[in-house]
């Protein structure tokens, strides 16, 4: 049981790790995130990659709302800015290990100008300006042909890295979670940093954070333009995951998505990114396994699929916000401090 919590400098107190114990089930993690492309079958290796890339969107996500309190429902269409950036350069041979950084500057620079109003503007109204650049992106997207590809979309060559052909899914695996931990390590840097501090002075009261002295109209854009810089990045991997993209990977649909994502797993917190990410991954493949069985009584199961999940998005977003709206992280820190007193009650 643990009975203090003694931290004798300021280097142990800053440290991400400060236990013996996180720092062993962190090592074991690592361990097991390296072998399981090896021993997970091509199946969950897929969909370990998918996870990770929707772990480096909704981070992004949770710095603009989460931290800074923005709120953004065009979260998807900067995602389309960093993949058709990766596509387009891709066609004049530039190296992977350089399209990725400029596809989230790309994503960067459009989210600066979206996050213009954000000055002026806040809440509902700001979700209606963020809800109307995924609409004006998602025409761009359908209409500028010599880009885009239009409604028939791009093909992306495989990634190459220093001659190393990266075109399976085990391979993709690797730089998949190598791009997610280290977004997600400055994420949850960004929290010690005087930035993200302002982020969260400037969400739980804007006007107090001018009054002490914090930039507004300079940390929104900055919390704009870090979240569409992740978004960016996690499309550049997607296009070089699916490797054939076309504008209907971008809908409305999937900025819910992340908005879901960062509701059940909790606000504000790197955590729960991850949980959330993963949780709603799994949902829809945990649907179709279910409905599949439902296919065995009754043959037309498989068409309720589709309107099943978004009917499940919104069902789990209701349900987190009535009955745990600090989302799946505050059930974690229920169940630790649960071991942490054992056998005291809490």
């Amino acid at each position: 049981m643990r009975i203090g919590d003694f931290r004798a400098s300021y280097a142990h107190d800053e440290s991400l790790l400060i236990t013996w114990v996180q720092r062993s089930w962190m090592i074991g993690f690592v361990l097991l995130l390296l072998v399981f492309p090896w021993v997970g079958g091509s199946y969950f290796t897929y969909l370990a990659c998918l996870t990770g890339i929707h772990v480096i969107a909704a981070m992004g996500l949770n710095i603009v709302t989460g931290f800074a309190g923005q709120i953004s429902l065009g979260h998807a269409a900067f995602m389309g800015i960093g993949c058709y950036t990766v596509a387009f350069l891709d066609k004049w041979g530039v190296p992977f290990y350089i399209t990725l950084p400029l596809a989230g500057l790309a994503s960067a620079l459009i989210g600066v100008l979206v996050g213009i109003p954000s000055l002026r503007i806040k809440g509902l109204y700001l979700a209606v300006a963020t809800l109307a650049a995924q609409f004006i992106l998602m025409f761009v997207f359908r209409e500028w042909d010599s880009v885009t590809g239009g409604v028939r979309g791009v093909n992306i060559a495989p990634a190459q890295l220093w001659g190393w052909v990266i075109n399976t899914d085990r391979d993709m695996y690797y730089v998949i979670m190598a791009c997610a931990g280290l977004l997600l390590l400055g994420a949850r840097n960004l929290l010690r940093t005087h930035v993200g501090r302002s982020f969260i002075a400037i969400r739980d009261k804007d006007i107090s954070a001018e009054v002490l002295g914090i930039d507004l109209f300079r940390g929104k854009l900055m919390a704009f333009a870090l979240g569409s810089f992740y978004a960016g990045v996690a499309g550049g991997l997607m296009g070089y995951f699916y490797r054939a993209i076309t504008p209907e990977h971008f809908t409305f649909t999937l900025s819910i998505f992340y908005l879901a994502a960062i509701i059940v797993g909790g606000l504000g917190t790197v955590l729960g990114t991850i949980l959330g990410a993963a949780f709603m991954t799994l949902v829809p493949e945990v649907l179709r396994s279910v409905v599949t069985l439902l296919t065995l009584w009754a043959p037309n199961a498989m068409e309720l699929l589709s309107p099943m999940r978004e009917m499940v998005f919104g069902a789990l977003i209701i349900a987190f916000l009535i009955f745990e709206p600090h989302g799946l992280v505050e059930m974690w820190r229920r169940i630790r401090r649960f071991f942490h007193l054992w056998p005291f009650k809490t």
